[in-house]
């Protein structure tokens, strides 16, 4: 599994600068109330006055993301004057955020208004201080090797050395070296134990999550490792193409290299859809609670030998497995079989072709109980998925969850399982089971070459729609 030290590293940033921001207001208003001795004219409290900053802090905390303070080349670079600077921009244009909001929406935020000015200043010097003490914290993670990425540098080129001797001594950095294909004279000589021959050789004795590239010779081989093996691939550009790159740089040390990305879900888009996954999931499964409840009754009604609750075995992001809960919808005799196999066992094998050729799917399928039939085709039956999405195992938009089997039909397993799997998707609403099995695998893996936010929203109401209309798996 991929290890997480950029979600590691922005987490403890985020919450690090909300506590700050949220500190100096309250300083900010300590201040002018008990140490200023100037008179004031408002009433309000210091517990009214720091929860309302509380829920304005988001707005704050876009103004810190805008200015790129959540980088990791901000915070591991050991030059820090360019974040002091953005630090300083970020608390003045955080305080002008909270005053154009107040404007707007008729709230006085600093009822006095030398708090403004105190607030920008403690802003910068809370949110400095917070970030030597994340700093520190990140470090000791990082040193304790939780969260680190284990690298390949591949490639005949002195930027190879750069890398690999700062990674070797820069354990901050959220890297380890796990090996170097290169030529003897391109790498230090103290980490000369770490040379492979092949990139092959890497791969397979040792635990790897990412590869920087630093020569032009087999990339298109190397990045088709990266995505077979669901590892990073950066690609460390000449000072030529340097001028003409496309794509995010990340310093590495004082080494430039462009992350290649398989999905535009990754970093802060990763972190914006795991939120929203978390809080829709939580508000659904409270919803739906009495719901759930019911169908669960009557299905144990139904049937008192076996749970309501079907549960499987399938495939979700870096190939991971997990537990998919479902209500069963399904005859217990076949329950855990293959379509295959259910066939075979009720002496219908015709049936297979005309299922496979029907995109697996079949009108009136005899392994369906009458319940089961219409749970599927009100999609009730996926309502426990709610809980694996709660805990992470799948998101609530993405391809649909392989079982283990179906790999060998995914031409493309490797980019699909790139992404977490979804409750629904891009090739649940674009016809659900009306088309084949490759067009699904296409839209499958256009959704992630293609994710966007506003893909996300588009797919979530087609969801909507289709469900209302009564369009589910039948």
């Amino acid at each position: 599994m991929r290890k997480r030290s950029d979600f590691i590293l922005r987490l403890c940033l985020i919450i690090g600068d909300a506590v700050a921001l949220i500190l100096s207001f309250a300083f900010a208003y300590f201040i002018r109330v008990y140490v200023d001795p100037r008179p004031f004219v408002f009433e309000s409290q210091l517990a009214n006055f720091t929860l309302s900053v509380v829920f304005l802090v988001p707005i704050m905390l876009v103004v810190i993301a805008a200015l790129g303070l959540y980088k990791k080349s901000i915070v591991i670079n050991r030059s820090r004057l360019p974040e002091r600077g953005r630090l300083m921009l970020a608390a003045i244009l955080s305080v002008a955020a909270l005053i154009v909001y107040g404007f707007f929406t008729e709230q006085d935020v600093f009822p006095v208004r030398i708090m403004a000015l105190t607030a920008v200043i403690l802003s910068f010097v809370f949110l400095l201080l917070e970030r030597v003490i994340v700093r520190f914290v990140i470090r000791l993670i990082f040193r304790n090797d939780y969260g680190v990425k284990r690298v390949i540098i591949i490639g005949n080129h002195k930027n190879t050395g750069y890398l690999a001797d700062f990674i070797a001594s820069t354990p901050e950095c959220g890297y380890r070296l796990a090996g170097i294909v290169a030529a003897k004279r391109f790498i230090p000589e103290d980490l000369r134990k770490k040379q492979f021959s092949s990139l092959k050789e890497a791969l397979k004795k040792t635990r790897t999550d990412a590869i920087f590239q630093t020569d032009e010779k087999q990339t298109e081989y190397v990045y088709r490792q990266t995505i077979l093996n669901h590892m990073e691939y950066y690609f460390v550009p000449s000072e030529t193409a340097l001028s003409s790159h496309f794509g995010e740089l990340e310093l590495i040390g004082n080494t430039p290299a462009v992350m290649v990305v398989t999905t535009p879900l990754i970093g802060m888009n990763a972190m914006i859809k795991r939120t929203f996954d978390f809080l829709f999931s939580l508000i659904s499964i409270i919803i739906t609670a009495i719901p759930m409840a019911v169908i669960w009754l009557v299905l144990k009604l139904s049937d008192i030998e076996h749970s309501p609750l079907y549960v499987d075995e399938r495939l979700t992001q870096y190939n991971r497995k997990f537990k998919c809960y479902k209500f069963r919808s399904m005859k217990a005799e076949y329950s855990g079989m293959t379509a295959d196999e259910a066939f075979a066992k009720m002496g219908k094998p015709e049936l297979i072709k005309k299922y496979r050729k029907n995109g697996d799917y079949m009108k009136n399928d005899p392994r369906i109980t009458k319940i089961g039939r219409f749970i599927r085709k009100t999609s009730l039956d996926e309502l426990p998925q709610l809980f694996n999405i709660l805990k992470g195992d799948i998101s609530l938009i993405g391809p649909r969850a392989l079982l283990p089997g179906e790999l060998r039909d995914y031409g493309d397993r490797s980019l699909i399982l790139t992404v977490k799997s979804g409750l629904t998707g891009f090739a649940q609403v674009s016809g659900r089971r009306d088309i084949s099995f490759e067009e699904r695998r296409a839209l499958d893996i256009y959704y992630v070459r293609n994710w966007s936010l506003a893909l996300d929203l588009s797919i979530f109401f087609k969801t909507i729609a289709v469900v209302l209309k009564g369009e589910g798996a039948k």
